[in-house]
């Protein structure tokens, strides 16, 4: 078994990782936290959604480049890192619930815009008083939904939601128009990806599969978000180990010490770890393996701790100017306060990943 990443999807992260490096980062982030800033990089969108980076997961029959996860995951990566001020994880979890799930209808209605950049779809699953997937209080009566969904990452600028709500035999997936419903801003510790409220009444919905598919698309999301993580874990490493280099105090540079070495030892075992583990995802969505739910588990419970520790020791090594506005290390501390919103705690994935153990192991006895 494979567990490396195929030429084509390493050339196209390259590329990606690239071109959010002279576009993204953490300056073009401390703009879009300004007041008054637009909710996303307009142009930028408008030229990822040129180079095909929308259309990756869209199969051809759509008008997109039928690429595997493999390249989404690439993707998610370089987004995560560069902290792009754009929907695109917001859009590939979408895209990735309508290839899973949709009808060939519903597929040749959104996936054509999705992969040419005009349509803007997110994800909306989580409830105040809710703090995990499992649980919505959102209902669907028929074809229409009741409920409040916030935050809803880049809702803003999205026409199209993919909506989780108690459907008939359990929380399951819905299509909804936001322009059919209210749509407010919530204001999130991570003041560069926006967030917003949508309130649904008697809204009208779109079944997107059923149960079954919806606990499917969790374990696939799991992956992507993974990915996102360790890009972002990633980059907030690089900074702390960059600092270390070049920071000197009592003589020489901090990251002669032993105990910075340490830290920054500890910041690449917990990214490996994390990333073995989305590595093992991504070989199980690809051979649609047995072990699919465990290793999804895996990869959001380790790609979880990976980011926070290294968002951590990052403001820790850079020391009493880490804790300042002015410090770009607040940029990936919020993103990792804000990671877990995006697809339930650590605590729900850990148990998540316990049951599916165990339940391999009922199966081999």
């Amino acid at each position: 078994m494979n567990f490396d990443f195929s030429d084509e999807a390493k050339e196209l992260g390259e590329q990606a990782k690239k071109l959010l490096a002279e576009r993204a980062g953490t300056g073009p982030a401390r703009k879009a936290m300004a007041e008054g800033a637009a909710a996303m990089d307009a142009q930028l969108w408008k030229d990822i959604a040129e180079l095909g980076w929308t259309a990756a997961r869209v199969p051809e029959a759509h008008g997109g480049l039928g690429l595997s996860v493999e390249e989404v995951a690439q993707l998610a990566e370089a987004a995560g890192g560069s902290l792009a001020h754009v929907p695109l994880i917001s859009t590939l979890l979408a895209t990735e619930a309508l290839v899973l799930a949709g009808t060939e209808a519903q597929q040749a209605k959104y996936l054509p815009g999705i992969a040419s950049g005009e349509t803007i779809a997110t994800v909306a699953w989580s409830e105040q008083g809710i703090n995990n997937p499992a649980n919505v209080k959102t209902v669907a009566k028929g074809n229409a939904l009741s409920g409040v969904k916030q935050p809803v990452a880049d809702l803003a600028v999205a026409n199209l939601v993919i909506v989780a709500a108690a459907g008939p035999d359990g929380p399951q997936l819905y299509i909804v128009d936001p322009a059919a419903a209210k749509v407010g801003a919530v204001e999130t510790v991570d003041l560069v990806r926006r967030h917003g409220r949508l309130t649904l009444e008697n809204t009208p919905a779109e079944p997107l599969g059923n149960a079954g598919d919806y606990q499917d698309w969790l374990d696939r999301a799991a992956i992507i978000l993974a990915y996102e993580a360790i890009g972002t874990a990633g980059a907030a490493m690089a900074m702390g180990v960059d600092y270390a280099k070049t920071r000197a105090a009592f003589g020489q540079k901090i990251g002669r010490y032993q105990a910075v070495k340490h830290k920054c030892a500890d910041m690449y075992i917990k990214l490996e770890l994390a990333r073995a583990h989305a590595l093992h995802g991504l070989a199980m969505i690809g051979m649609n393996g047995p072990e699919l739910r465990q290793a999804a588990a895996a990869a959001r419970v380790a790609s979880l701790d990976a980011l926070a520790f290294c968002a951590e020791e990052n403001v820790q090594l850079h020391g009493g100017i880490g804790f300042t506005w002015e410090s770009d290390c607040q940029f990936y501390y919020r993103r990792n306060r804000t990671a877990v919103a995006a697809l339930g705690p650590r605590g729900w994935w850990a148990d998540r990943l316990v049951r599916a153990l165990e339940q391999r192991n009922r199966a081999a006895a």
